[in-house]
């Protein structure tokens, strides 16, 4: 089966979103401002494809233009604008994408919690109940528990085994002991993973938005159709 292939003149979406990665492209009309924010979990890289903007990441400004590419660590507080007449667009991707996904400030003080739905990111919503939801998600943390607790006896085992395998310079044995580590560290890594999952969707669907959060959604912004929602989207999530 053939893989999917995106163009960012025609796919002006979310391309992946899962709990390990959210990318998208995105554009910007002429003048934009995006709100200021931070991300408590994730890395956020930029990449401008067509335009110029002004990217502010942690009190320092650059402009960037296509082909430049910029990174917004966990919690640097990062705000976009759009220079000249001209609309930008640009790819952009934030890992992981965990609910919830970013944290608006005033004033140096941080705001409340703002999940948003799953239409922020072109996805539909789960019609699983809430408390079919709410029993996966507590079995995924308890299994995570179980691999956890796993992962602990096994690496407290294996940690004596490498270092004496590297301090007698036994460059084999501390391969294979390096080796079955991960063997042991990997299930709770992925474990971790359904986890991220069982959550955001659960959080989406659970905490839907604020009153005031809906009602300046649907002001309307600079661009028409897709554009426009996507960079109210960008905005207020």
């Amino acid at each position: 089966m053939r893989f999917e292939v995106y163009d960012y003149r025609d796919d002006v979406r979310n391309v992946l979103v899962t709990p390990q990665l959210r990318s998208r492209f995105i554009r910007m009309e002429a003048g934009f401002v995006a709100e200021p924010h931070s991300h408590d979990l994730g890395h956020e890289v930029f990449l401008v494809l067509e335009g110029r903007a002004e990217f502010d990441i942690d009190g320092e400004k650059e402009v960037l233009g296509p082909g430049n590419m910029c990174v917004a660590l966990v919690d640097q507080l990062h705000g976009i604008r759009v220079l000249d007449d001209a609309p930008m667009t640009m790819y952009l991707s934030v890992t992981p994408h965990i609910q919830p996904t970013h944290t608006m400030w005033n004033d140096g003080q941080r705001l409340p919690h703002r999940f948003a739905p799953p239409s922020a990111y072109d996805e539909g919503v789960d019609p699983t109940p809430v408390a079919d939801l709410l029993a996966r998600f507590l079995e995924e943390v308890n299994t995570v528990a179980a691999a956890a607790e796993s992962a602990r006896r096994t690496q407290a085992e294996m940690a004596g085994k490498l270092e004496a395998a590297v301090e007698d310079g036994d460059l084999d044995s501390a391969s294979a002991v390096r080796s079955d580590m991960w063997d042991a560290l990997f299930p709770l890594f992925r474990d971790s993973a359904e986890l991220a999952s069982a959550w955001n969707v659960l959080a989406g669907k659970a905490a839907p938005l604020s009153r005031v959060h809906r009602r300046r959604r649907r002001v309307p912004l600079p661009g028409v159709g897709r554009e426009g929602r996507h960079l109210a989207d960008y905005r207020h999530r």
